[in-house]
């Protein structure tokens, strides 16, 4: 009998190492949390390991908490604390059930025996006896009273506090297959425990049918299926879809839930009661047991990287779990990270499920437009019957300037200009949220001149208003998604105006026509992703248009012969990943590569550049690029350092010991350090 359990207490400091010996109380196991001394404090604590004895004075713990983490969880926080450079209790605080949650139960009914010949009943009793199993409700006295005579038994039972799922409405037999789906699901179902597949769909090729094949492959095989979405907001046809075909098997998390609804999912799928899990990049900790299949849908999406500590990547997490399980992979995409495409097995579907062609993209010269629309697009919009438009930018003006002395309205704890929210009456910082009135006059010289620039999707909302017909937006400021995205559907003529949102896996038949305002918005952007965001921004809103058989895409940009755009215009993935490929290898970019980004910060100046050139300084040979300032955020100053290595897990380590070494000194006491593996 082990007699010690190693702990990790549940604290943000970096420096703490553990594990921690404690004595270990009746029925601590693996993922048990108990409550423990710890210095002056009291703190919680996840055990990770068992031990028969410890070279130490063991103290006891003060008491073992109803919370358990599955073993397979803790296993998996402990590995993301390792890959993401973060702290075991991090990692941790990922896969615990929600907090400070109880059970809801109410009382019910059972029939107890049946009554005997003779017995004496009323006609409400023998009533009340013949709707059995039930609440009690509100005849709980007169249950009370057949309870007291043996003829009922009153229990609490537990009451599931079901999510607002999206309407499923008719259950309907699922559409056949054609021949390029039935091949992918084949390949699927003969794949190898832990196989990694990409299924490179065209958009509207069927490859949400085909995950559903699978998955009710996997359910009658006695394994369970977890399906991860972009958004939960934003995906309700993906949740209804799964909903309506697996029913009150499946279960479904994300924030958004009430802390009741969280706790009874988590327990859902713990006891296994709720076999299908679908949710955004935080449902990848579902404690589900025996995982056959995990899917990652619309895996280009760069919402699946958490911007928290630890700066987890949901589909690497996705498939360290299925390869834990041995459960078979599958990422889909139309527009695949050139990641994937290197690293996974391809399953093409090449043709949408109904046969449509793909609809024709004409790409539009700006340099030729007077305004934000060319007069082409114009037109079209004018024409449509319903249209999808895409600018990436949200509010109503970039930033405001003072005709008269030059002012620019800043944030005050960033170092970014002010966004102009006309409808909300308010300039919003949208980095850490400050938000202040519109000026009226200029707070540096009193000039009333004061110039709006640039133009966001709440302008452009108003601008279309005068085409006559409903216009629904959708950007991160809209209140409910699902809603807005509902009246689009249900109204005969419309048209859908926001950021990339309006491209994220929606399936409108009745949309004819798609529009990119401003494709050089995100191809212009300082980052080597800028090509491939270009590309699968371009390709996803075409994706949206024509799938009842008609439709068009238009392109506005300044550079038409961008190859991106080029490639995106011609429906040409394979080319574009062919060049993408070619020219991160040249350049040593992921996949050929490693990147880590070390950011420090502190409210003071000067402390983040010293502090990052020490980071650096302790890297011992790993290259690295830096130090270098980053604007104020929140307040604070910062600067960064960029590691890029051919070999991932010695860069990795290197810099963990590095961060460890710098912050665990006096000298740098003032900085803060996070540490982004992989950033995005």
């Amino acid at each position: 009998m082990t007699s010690v359990v190693r702990v990790e207490p549940l604290t943000t400091a970096r420096a703490l190492r553990g594990p921690f010996d404690y004595a270990r109380p009746d029925g601590a196991q693996v993922g048990t949390v108990l409550e423990v001394p710890f210095g002056h404090q009291t703190l919680r604590a996840v055990v990770t390991e068992l031990a028969d004895r410890s070279e130490h004075d063991l103290a006891q713990p003060i008491r073992v908490l109803p919370d358990r983490v599955p073993p397979d969880l803790v296993d998996l926080a402990l590995w993301m604390a390792r890959e993401y450079c973060s702290t075991p209790a991090r990692g941790l605080g990922l896969v615990l059930p929600p907090r400070g949650v109880k059970e809801r139960t109410e009382l019910w009914a059972h029939a107890a025996r049946a009554p005997e010949e003779g017995e004496r009943l009323t006609d409400n009793q023998r009533a009340l006896l013949a709707t059995l199993p039930r609440p009690t409700g509100k005849d709980l006295q007169a249950l009370r009273r057949l309870e007291g005579r043996g003829l009922v038994e009153i229990a609490p039972r537990g009451v599931r506090r079901a999510p607002e799922h999206v309407a499923v409405g008719t259950r309907r037999e699922p559409p056949a297959l054609n021949a390029d789906q039935a091949a992918a699901l084949r390949r699927i179902e003969g794949a190898r425990p832990g196989e990694r597949l990409l299924l490179h769909g065209i958009t509207g090729s069927g490859k949400t049918e085909v995950y559903l094949r699978a998955a009710a492959t996997t359910l009658a095989e006695g394994r369970a299926v977890l399906v991860l979405v972009p958004e939960i907001g934003l995906t309700p046809q993906m949740v209804s879809r799964v909903v309506e075909r697996f029913g009150d098997t499946v279960a479904v998390l994300h924030s958004q839930l009430s802390p009741g609804e969280r706790y009874d999912e988590w327990r859902r799928l713990r006891s296994g009661e709720a076999r299908v899990c679908v949710g955004p990049r935080s449902a990848v900790f579902a404690p589900m047991a025996d995982l056959g299949l995990v899917v990652v849908d619309e895996e280009h999406d760069g919402s699946y990287k958490h911007e928290g500590d630890p700066r987890y990547d949901a589909r690497l997490v996705a498939e360290h779990r299925a390869r834990a399980h041995g459960a078979v992979l599958v990422c889909g995409s139309a527009t695949p990270r050139p990641e994937s495409l290197a690293t996974l097995t391809r399953i093409r579907l090449d043709r949408r499920a109904d046969g449509a062609p793909l609809p024709p993209v004409e790409v539009v010269d700006l340099t030729e437009a007077g305004g934000l629309l060319h007069r082409r697009t114009h037109e079209a919009l004018v024409d449509a019957r319903k249209a999808i438009v895409l600018l990436n930018r949200r509010g109503w003006s970039n930033f405001l300037t003072c005709r008269s002395c030059g002012h620019v309205w800043q944030c005050p704890q960033c170092d970014v200009a002010l966004v102009l929210h006309r409808h909300d009456g308010l300039l919003a910082c949208h980095h850490c949220g400050h938000r202040e009135r519109i000026p009226q006059a200029c707070t540096a010289c009193g000039s009333v001149s004061i110039a709006r620039h640039g133009t966001g999707t709440e302008r452009l909302e108003a601008e279309l208003a005068a085409l006559d017909r409903p216009v629904f937006r959708l950007d991160a400021a809209t209140a409910d998604a699902a809603r807005t995205l509902a009246a689009f559907q249900a109204a005969p003529r419309a048209v859908l105006v926001g950021t990339q949102l309006v491209a994220k896996g929606h399936d409108f038949p009745d949309v004819d026509l798609g529009v990119v305002v401003d494709a050089d918005s995100t191809l212009r952007f300082p980052d080597f992703r800028a090509e491939e965001r270009t590309f699968a921004l371009v390709t996803q809103l075409a994706g949206r248009a024509g799938r009842g058989g008609r439709g068009r895409v238009l392109v506005q940009t300044i550079d038409p012969d961008a190859p991106a755009i080029a490639f995106a215009a011609q429906h040409d993935s394979d080319g574009f990943l062919r060049g993408e490929l070619e020219r991160r290898r040249a350049l040593r970019y992921p996949p050929f590569s490693t990147l880590i980004r070390i950011v420090c910060s502190s409210p003071d100046a000067g402390v983040p550049l010293a502090a990052a050139q020490a980071v650096k300084d302790h890297l011992d040979g790993v290259p690295a690029l830096g130090p270098a300032p980053l604007f104020r955020l929140r307040g604070r100053e910062r600067a960064q350092v960029v590691v890029k290595a051919p070999d991932r897990a010695p860069a990795i380590a290197a810099v963990d010991a590095a961060v460890r070494a710098v912050a665990g000194g006096r000298e740098h006491k003032r900085a803060s350090f996070s540490v982004d593996v992989d950033p995005q």
